[in-house]
């Protein structure tokens, strides 16, 4: 049978002859004759657009058969309608939930438990709704991890860029995708030979695959921020808290300290503590004079350094 035959004209008024083609429908049903029975039905709703028993019985023997959308569309239809019977939402709350559409499925069980907050069908499906829900997250972001992971691990050599570029990253031992997310572009502009159009080619190249250099290096240093704020709300230092958010040039720092956390792009006292003593001295021209005139300045707010326990 071609089910494209079969999806229902609709516009027709007489439900005297729908009447006749659910009596037919439903002697088929008691032969289990279920195509028979979806003929009969669709002919009751060619005869009667409004008649809502024919489209319910007809959607319930489409999923039956196979035709998710088909029925999907007459639960649809259905449910549109106010008030939209409790038995249609539940079963297009399960199209939905097949489908993976857990937000509408969700949507058409809050709807029956409005109307009826003990109905225990709808507590139960909603629970499992729920469920697949988080499962699908989880899922979707193990993927994404997947994707990333593997993107990270590309070779820069994979990618469209001019000799010099290649060569400029190769003798700064910068290998892979991630290599370039982990260093900032004042460490890559303080290499030899490294300009400004070598920079500009490579943000462009790592732009168009929707990334930026120093990102995974400012992902890192961001939660170690937070997790600086959180521990310092958890001991109530409320007032050490709320000096992360001030400026750096609150510390009155010398101009080479200064200049040096310039270079980071380090504006606030809560950019500061994110790093630790190794990752501050790793940095080019950062000297242990700078460094120790940081230490001192931060010692005298009741701040420090992340230790290297907390380095992530």
């Amino acid at each position: 049978m071609n089910m494209e035959q079969m999806a229902p004209v609709g516009g027709g008024r007489d439900p005297e002859t729908s009447a006749s083609h659910m009596a037919v429908a439903a002697t088929a049903e008691k032969e289990l004759d279920r195509w028979s029975a979806l003929d009969a039905y669709d002919e009751a709703l060619v005869a009667d657009s409004e008649n809502e028993s024919a489209a319910f019985r007809m959607a319930y023997h489409l999923d039956l058969v196979g035709e998710d959308e088909e029925a999907t569309r007459l639960l649809e239809g259905l449910c549109s309608r106010h008030p939209a019977k409790i038995n249609a939402l539940i079963n297009l709350a399960v199209l939905y939930e097949d489908a993976a559409r857990y937000a509408k499925a969700e949507k058409c069980l809050r709807l029956v438990l409005d109307t009826d907050p003990n109905h225990g069908r709808a507590r139960l499906f909603m629970k499992d709704v729920q469920a697949s829900r988080l499962m699908f997250r989880d899922d979707e972001s193990a993927r994404q991890r997947d994707r990333q992971t593997g993107l990270l691990e590309t070779p820069v050599a994979d990618f469209e860029l001019s000799v010099r570029a290649r060569n400029c990253l190769k003798k700064m031992g910068i290998r892979t995708i991630g290599d370039l997310l982990r260093i900032s572009e004042a460490e890559l502009m303080d290499y030899k030979n490294f300009g400004e159009t070598t920079l500009v080619e490579i943000k462009s190249m790592l732009a168009q695959n929707g990334m930026r250099i120093g990102q995974a290096l400012e992902q890192r240093h961001s939660a170690a921020r937070e997790a600086v704020y959180e521990q310092l709300r958890a001991s109530g230092s409320e007032e050490q808290a709320s000096l992360l958010g001030r400026g750096v040039d609150e510390l009155n720092l010398s101009v080479r300290a200064r200049k040096a956390l310039d270079l980071l792009q380090i504006q606030s006292i809560g950019d500061l503590v994110a790093y630790t003593e190794a990752e501050l001295l790793g940095i080019k021209n950062f000297g242990q004079t700078s460094l120790d005139e940081i230490k001192i300045k931060l010692t005298e707010q009741g701040l420090s350094l992340r230790d290297l326990e907390g380095a992530g």
